[in-house]
């Protein structure tokens, strides 16, 4: 008991730990935590999955992949599907069947397997999964269209590889039985549409209950988690592999069933994700045998070039062909196909029974596996990025500024930070009050921030910094308190007073609001005020000569910093929670009554 609970501690710190490290230095998560349970698995022997955990592992490793495919099917909306043009539709129904062929044709000619082994293991290859693509989106700025379709068919196509698996296996176990492949698929298809309607059913019985109270607030996420696990042991129990199908069902049943309650479970479930795909990348990580990579040959070398170059992009080419989606988009997607925690379980899960059967090969499947795992995670996980920017297909080059509610005030602030060059956009819900944005040439989004349709028509992730500045300090907070998960709760930032007592009554508590701008936190209706009497934004630039503290006391009296600039670094706001320390080179925007008074002002800013 107390190994298994050091071992599972061990592996939560190399997890999180390769997360973290992949968070400071921009490298690929995956490929740090591949790396990780090689380490402290077959290379130093700190953890033995199988020693540990025994019978355990294949029903942990199960459940966990199945929480993780519910998780991702809860971020599939419908709507998204529209932006990939047909994309992802296609992929399923022409690219799972190319892809199954060239890959078969691949392992047998290039790899040298037995063509029943390679028709099973081409099954399984044509997965990628969320365990491995959504970190990758999650570190890259890809542009919208490609992400989504990267995404939906890493979530939708991991249990269709699991069932083309089931196929062949099937077929291969029962052949002597006088079993057909058309009576075989009629039967796996059955079981398929069972498995899917009890994930819906399980979706429209959580969507029932949920809302008409039958379920308690703090049972809600139990009730979800058990939910998940039933509907995927009982799918299983009717046909072996079906529980993915049917949890990734209940996901995006749930997802576009637009709940309230699921709002506040989705940051436990991303948690929860987070945790499981760290956990089991290092665990099954840490199982890779070195003696099944002995048995490596340069022929498998063959294969994974053929499998890399050949295979995914004419897959996805001839997939994507005459649709709407363009040259550079379809070659990114054709080159992004990594493999994980799904390929490397079902692979050893088949290469045990295949063993049984009789036929040879299927003990090389846990090398291919491995082999294919360790080269598309380092290939695809660290050319993402660069090819991505080779073939214009990221997002905005440069994140900027979302400033909520358009006031002379922050209209003022939005105009010097374009003559900063900084990205600025103003969004508010009244068409009048964003003319004179309009009319500046400065960015605008008419409509409200916190409707659900804001998602479809305003890319969010071009912005690293918020700030909420309507005349309204409640809605400013709400705006905040919505987005900090989103955007980083250090990065929101509203109009209103700081109140760094918690135990005020009259004040909102930190918890449910933005940082205050200003180190002093003022509130609107001094805003409102100095905006009357002419107070202004000055730009000063710090110099070796002319210093921070030299800035500071130059300052007008009652003039406030309000944020700092730095090349190559995000937007840093004064607040009463945050004051950055600014360095040579660094700009800074200050906010103050009229006239120039300091000693010093003819040197400031115009410099």
């Amino acid at each position: 008991m107390e190994q298994q609970a050091l071992v599972l501690a061990l592996i939560g710190v190399l997890g999180i730990g390769a997360q973290w490290v992949a968070w400071r230095t921009g490298w690929p998560a995956i490929a740090l935590m591949l790396v990780a349970g090689v380490v402290a698995g077959p290379v130093t022997g700190l953890i033995d999955p199988h020693h540990t955990f025994g019978d355990l592992l294949e029903p942990l490793v199960s459940l966990a992949v199945a929480l993780i495919l519910f998780e991702g099917g809860l971020s599939l909306n419908l709507r998204e599907l529209r932006r990939t043009d047909g994309a992802v539709g296609r992929l399923l129904v022409l690219g799972v069947p190319i892809g199954w062929l060239l890959g078969s044709l691949a392992c047998y000619y290039v790899g040298g397997l037995v063509w029943p082994v390679a028709v099973l293991f081409a099954g399984i290859l044509v997965v990628t999964g969320p365990t491995v693509v959504m970190p990758l989106l999650r570190q890259n700025n890809i542009a919208a269209r490609p992400r989504a379709i990267l995404k939906w068919e890493a979530i939708v196509n991991d249990p269709i590889g699991a069932l083309c698996g089931v196929v062949t296996y099937e077929y291969l176990r029962r052949a002597s039985e006088g079993v057909t492949i058309p009576g075989l698929l009629t039967s796996l298809l059955a079981a398929s549409v069972v498995a899917g309607l009890i994930g819906w059913g399980a979706a429209k019985a959580i969507g029932w209950s949920f809302p008409r109270g039958h379920v308690p607030e703090y049972l809600k996420a139990p009730v979800l988690l058990v939910a998940v696990i039933g509907a995927f042991v009982v799918s299983n129990l009717i046909q072996q592999e079906t529980g993915l199908l049917a949890v990734t069902v209940m996901g995006v049943a749930l997802a576009n069933m637009r709940l309230d309650s699921l709002r506040d479970i989705h940051p436990f479930k991303e948690n929860v994700t987070v945790l499981l795909i760290s956990g089991v990348f290092v665990l099954l990580s840490a199982t890779l045998n070195l003696e099944a990579l002995e048995r490596f040959e340069w022929r498998f070398l063959a294969f994974l070039i053929v499998l890399l170059f050949l295979v995914r992009p004419a897959t996805v080419l001839l997939s994507l062909a005459f649709t709407r989606v363009p040259w550079n988009e379809r070659l990114l997607v054709a080159w992004i196909a990594p493999r994980g925690i799904v390929a490397v379980a079902i692979s050893g899960l088949f290469a045990l029974r295949l063993d049984h059967l009789g036929y040879g090969d299927g003990s090389i499947l846990v090398t291919l596996s491995f082999a294919v795992v360790i080269a598309t995670i380092l290939a695809h996980g660290f050319s993402i990025g660069p090819v991505a920017r080779l073939l214009n297909v990221t997002g905005a080059s440069e994140r900027g500024l979302l400033i909520v509610g358009c006031t002379p005030w922050s209209m003022e602030l939005a105009e010097h930070l374009r003559q900063l060059e900084v990205p600025v956009t103003i969004c508010d819900t009244s068409w009048q009050r964003l003319a004179p944005a309009r009319h500046a040439g400065i960015p605008t989004y008419h409509g409200e921030i916190l409707a659900e349709t804001t998602e479809e028509r305003l890319d969010l992730s071009q912005f690293e910094v918020l700030a909420a500045t309507s005349e309204n300090e409640a809605y400013n907070a709400l705006v905040c308190n919505e987005f900090a998960p989103l955007i980083g709760r250090d990065n929101v930032y509203q109009l209103g007073s700081g109140g760094e007592d918690d135990e005020d009554a009259r004040a909102l508590p930190a918890s449910l609001r933005g940082r205050a701008l200003f180190t002093r936190g003022h509130g609107v209706e001094e805003i409102i005020e100095r905006v009357r009497e002419g107070w202004s934004f000055r730009k000063t630039r710090i110099t070796e000569k002319f210093d921070f503290e030299t800035a500071r006391a130059d300052l007008a009296e009652g003039a406030d910093m309000l944020l700092l600039l730095r090349p190559g670094a995000p937007l840093r706001f004064f607040s009463h929670a945050s004051r950055p320390v600014p360095q040579a080179g660094d700009t800074i925007i200050s906010y103050g009554p009229p006239g120039a008074t300091g000693a010093r002002r003819g040197q400031k800013g115009e410099a």
